[in-house]
This record gives C-alpha cells, sequence and structure tokens, in this order.
C-alpha cells in the first residue's frame, strides 16, 4: 500500500465546451503547448501543458467524455452554468501578460493587484468560465 510519498500529477482536467475551440484558445491565446490531439473512438483526446514543465498536461475534456450519464448531464449544467474550474500560472511579469491576454480579447476577472500572501496577480476567464490566475512572486 502506498504512503502517498510516490504520488505525482500527471494530468488536470479542464471543462470545456468545444475542444477545438478550447485548443486553439490555450495553445494560441494562453501560449501553452500541445501534448497530445488524438482520436479516441468517437471523442478526441487534447492536452496541452506549459512548456517548460512536461511532466503536467491539462486535458480539454468536454462532458461527452464523461462515461457516467448522470455525471456527464452534470458536467453539461456545470458547463452552462460556467465550468468554474482554476488554473494558476505563475510568470516573470505579471503585468506583461495581462496586457497581452487582455488585448487578446481574454475576459478580465482581476486587474495586476499586490495580494498579502506574497504574490502580484491578476485573473482571466476562459470562453466555458474557467478561472486563469497569473502571478508572480513579490519582491
Amino acid at each position: 500500500m502506498t504512503n502517498g510519498k510516490d504520488l505525482a500529477l500527471s494530468h488536470i482536467g479542464v471543462l470545456v465546451g468545444d475542444q477545438q475551440e478550447a485548443l486553439e484558445f490555450y495553445r494560441d491565446v494562453i501560449g501553452l503547448e500541445v501534448r497530445a490531439d488524438l482520436p479516441l473512438g468517437p471523442l478526441r483526446w487534447v492536452t496541452v501543458g506549459p512548456a517548460g514543465q512536461p511532466g503536467i498536461e491539462f486535458i480539454l475534456e468536454t462532458p461527452s467524455m464523461v462515461p457516467d450519464p448522470e455525471q456527464s448531464a452534470e458536467a453539461q449544467r456545470r458547463l452552462a452554468a460556467g465550468a468554474h474550474g482554476t488554473l494558476i500560472f505563475v510568470t516573470e511579469s505579471v503585468d506583461e501578460t495581462f496586457a497581452r491576454l487582455r488585448d487578446a480579447g481574454v475576459r478580465v476577472t482581476q486587474e495586476p493587484a499586490d495580494q498579502v500572501y506574497g504574490v502580484r496577480d491578476c485573473g482571466f476567464a476562459d470562453p466555458w468560465g474557467n478561472f486563469l490566475r497569473f502571478s508572480q512572486p513579490l519582491g
């Protein structure tokens, strides 16, 4: 039995409404690299991740990828209400990242601000309501 010390995070699901649109958003606007884009039966397995972290991938998943019908329906309801997952990225310059994404038309949820917990950060939302935060350590 494992005590948890041998565990490492490799994949995180991000609920999206359209995989192609999500791929273009996360690759072309956010700047993540494509890790996989493969057929998965009638579905598609699409993952992206930060170039500097090859061991972590975000699965761009739709409600139809959830095998249990009740959970798939719940995922569809969450998507309709705004998926509301959260991804937090570290960046070298919050202000430059903020300007780039704002100018690309990404919906702003918080302008850059210094936080009491030691970072300067800002917030955006993807087209499905997932929160994207970008931070840099203060000092």
